[in-house]
């Protein structure tokens, strides 16, 4: 019987087939179905690893095979290729919405050393620590901003994570350059979009020109000081930037993707010290909403 919130029968029966199999000598792993539940209820609660039920199996043995999966880059590469399978079929819309989100991180967030000796001697090195693993201060205290590219369905195709005092503009790039669908087939992964639509936090000239380097299509309402200085500088000015503003009513799709995500308590609140186990955590929310999606919306007619 599936509890709430655990994997349904269709959704393990798609992951099943991709999870890595044991190898070596030594005890069997403990059945994979059983420690991804354990690691989406923690993720949906928020609660402590040491708090998760029995029915999970050890605690210790959930979160090393979380820890493990991230270290190797398992929950990415699922990920990876559940988006994979739906491109392949067409079901990838490819009009992405950018934008960002800050989410407040709990007291045991901070704290995660940095490598090296000495790296964390006095406050410039605490200060230094807490950028590396993406946490910053800002309005709302002690933050963490999550950056997200989505498709037109609003299913994540990507996640930057950087301290939340960072301005959006200038991750956008990052943003873009690690979008990675690969392909069914033979072929490198498709990582350009058709168009992108964005808000007017990712107004800016360097914005504008990278994506029509790339031959991708803009849809970025221009600011109103942006607008008022190209008018009063005249022909030096330039001409108005392109918008279409019926397209740019599909951001919202971002939004919401943000707040199906913001559904895990995990995920809405960082409690993890790490800025790759948060970000592990960003990927296994993201796998669920792409299994969660409607059948009928990513298999082709068989008919």
């Amino acid at each position: 019987m599936t509890g709430r919130g655990e994997l349904t029968d269709d959704a393990w029966e798609t992951l099943k087939p991709l999870l890595p199999a044991a190898d070596g000598p030594g005890r069997p792993w403990r059945d994979h179905r059983q420690v991804i539940n354990g690691v989406l209820w923690r993720l949906r609660t928020g609660a402590p690893w040491r708090d998760l039920p029995e029915r999970y199996g050890p605690c210790q043995t959930v979160y090393e095979r979380f820890a493990r999966w991230e270290r190797d880059r398992t929950w990415a590469r699922l990920l990876e290729q559940i988006q994979a399978r739906d491109d392949s079929v067409g079901a990838v819309e490819w009009t992405v919405s950018v934008d960002s989100t800050i989410n407040r991180s709990h007291q045991h967030a901070a704290g995660a050393r940095k490598k090296g000796a000495g790296a964390n001697s006095g406050v410039e090195g605490s200060a230094r620590s807490a950028a590396d693993q993406a946490l910053g201060r800002s309005r709302g205290g002690l933050t963490t901003k999550v950056h997200l590219a989505c498709d037109g369905r609003g299913l994540p195709l990507t996640v930057v994570l950087t301290p939340g005092n960072v301005n959006d503009c200038t991750v956008f790039k990052a943003v873009l350059e690690s979008m990675r669908v690969p392909r069914a087939g033979a072929g490198r992964p498709r990582q350009r979009p058709d168009t992108v639509i964005a808000d007017k936090a990712y107004s800016s000239r360097e914005v504008r020109q990278y994506l029509r380097r790339r031959g991708i299509r803009a849809v970025i309402p221009e600011r109103t000081d942006q607008r008022a200085n190209r008018r009063r500088r005249g022909r030096a000015g330039g001409r108005p930037t392109a918008f279409d503003p019926e397209l740019y009513k599909a951001r919202n799709v971002v939004e919401r993707c943000f707040s199906r995500l913001k559904q895990f308590r995990a995920i809405a609140r960082r409690f993890d010290k790490l800025a790759t186990r948060y970000r592990a955590g960003l990927h296994i929310a993201s796998l669920i909403l792409w299994l969660r999606q409607p059948a009928h919306e990513r298999l082709p007619d068989t008919a």
